[in-house]
């Protein structure tokens, strides 16, 4: 039997105050990548303040799904809909 991984869709405020939403399975070890420098070339040019938002998903489909249609939002949209009403 496979192991069924759950993924996790996510958004960093970076530190010019733009977004940057991605998607993983390992999300600590990605934040750590993206405050490193290696986990793209976005975060990487803008630098990481925060980790501001996340949502589990059940598989990869979904998390892609949804990935995509956060990047499809605005900055303002994001903000409002999920980081102003997130709660860790």
């Amino acid at each position: 039997m496979l192991k069924q991984w759950k993924w996790y869709v996510y958004i960093i405020e970076c530190k010019d105050g733009t977004y940057y939403t991605g998607m993983t399975w390992k999300p600590e070890l990605r934040l750590e990548q993206h405050i490193s420098g290696l986990g793209g070339k976005y975060t990487a040019q803008h630098g990481v303040k925060a980790l501001v938002y996340y949502e589990e998903q059940d598989d990869y489909q979904q998390a892609r799904e949804r990935e995509k249609q956060i990047k499809g939002w605005s900055q303002h949209k994001k903000k409002t809909i999920l980081i102003d009403n997130f709660k860790v």
